[in-house]
């Protein structure tokens, strides 16, 4: 109770589909969001978060080590008792040091007794859950670095204080951030699965229903998660099933034919551009129970997986989205 559902999220469409289609294929890489202050960034991350059922973990292992899959980490994680635990969700501060992010030595149990001992840091706090990271483009370039490459690789590697430990590391990562207040490197932004784009909403009924909704939720929290409580259920189901159904999606030649025509087409840099679109599509056609991708399914996922891969043109200063548009107009009608 407390935390503001996802469904009741007012409009960001976009922001909300690119969360689900992540929840449901890891391997997207992530979201990246841009957007005003205020719109509601961190809260759909949380809300996400929230909704997704408790996952079990080994009892007293500090890394969620699945039950299945015990002994992964440095943890004498060989407890034959679980537990459930809500979907790890870590915060990562502007400020945080390399110690914080990837982990260091116990001092203090150092000093008292003469132990080495692994105190782990964020990215085992975010294993099988979400990294968020408020203006990442504020963030040290040599600490984004860390992060991406730790989620690329899904495990964490620390060499440091006389200690070598190694411990899985896979979550997916949310980046959010303004662009009046600093750009991203671009092949720092290429990492990241997904590309959208957040505004304040310009209708005035969606600002009345947002403060409405803000209103009940803080004086009547409890009330309000009732209320919303069985459209969350919904998506948890189709979450669930869609998790279940993706890796037996077929994505027919046509399809492949299509997604590399249009990365092509709008000069996509890299491969990435490719391999992003074709599991967001598919993740997507699982999120609504289809068993094919069709080109229904690239089209609604194409301007999140490619806006941020685009090279800049000095002849066409018009925004990336409009030319993805363009390109899918022109190639599908």
């Amino acid at each position: 109770m407390g935390g503001f559902p996802f469904n009741a999220i007012v409009g960001q469409d976009e922001m909300k589909l690119a969360l689900l289609v992540t929840a449901i294929e890891p391997r997207i890489g992530g979201v990246m969001i841009f957007g005003d202050r205020g719109t509601g960034k961190s809260t759909a991350a949380r809300a996400l978060a929230a909704t997704l059922p408790p996952i079990s973990i080994v009892e007293n292992c500090r890394y969620h080590c699945a039950p299945d899959n015990p002994g992964k980490c440095p943890d004498p994680c060989t407890s034959k008792r679980t537990r459930k635990i809500a979907v790890p969700f870590a915060d990562l501060p502007l400020g945080a040091t390399e110690d914080r992010v990837l982990g260091t030595l116990d001092l203090e149990r150092a000093l008292a007794h003469g132990e080495r001992k692994f105190e782990p840091g964020l990215l085992a706090k975010a294993h099988r859950g979400f990294l968020y990271i408020d203006e990442i483009n504020l963030l040290e370039d040599h600490v984004v670095d860390l992060l991406l490459d730790v989620a690329a690789s899904g495990e964490n590697l620390v060499e440091r204080d006389g200690l070598s430990v190694r411990h899985d590391a896979r979550f997916v990562l949310i980046g959010s951030g303004n662009p009046e207040e600093g750009e991203l490197r671009p092949q720092l932004l290429d990492r990241f699965g997904l590309s959208v784009e957040v505004r304040t909403p310009e209708k005035l009924e969606d600002r009345v229903e947002i403060m409405r909704r803000c209103d009940e939720q803080e004086r009547h929290p409890a009330e309000f998660a009732a209320a919303w409580a069985d459209e969350d259920q919904k998506t948890i189901k189709r979450i669930q099933r869609a998790t279940k159904a993706v890796a037996k999606i077929t994505t027919p030649e046509a399809i492949l034919q299509d997604t590399a025509t249009l990365c092509q087409t709008v000069g996509a840099d890299g491969l990435r551009g490719e391999l992003t679109l074709m599991r967001a599509a598919r993740a997507y056609a699982a999120y609504h129970g289809k068993k094919t991708v069709t080109r229904e399914h690239l089209i609604a996922m194409a301007p999140m997986a490619l806006r941020h891969r685009l090279r800049r043109d000095v002849l066409d200063e018009t925004g990336s989205t409009v030319r993805i548009e363009r390109a899918l107009a022109e190639l599908f009608g």
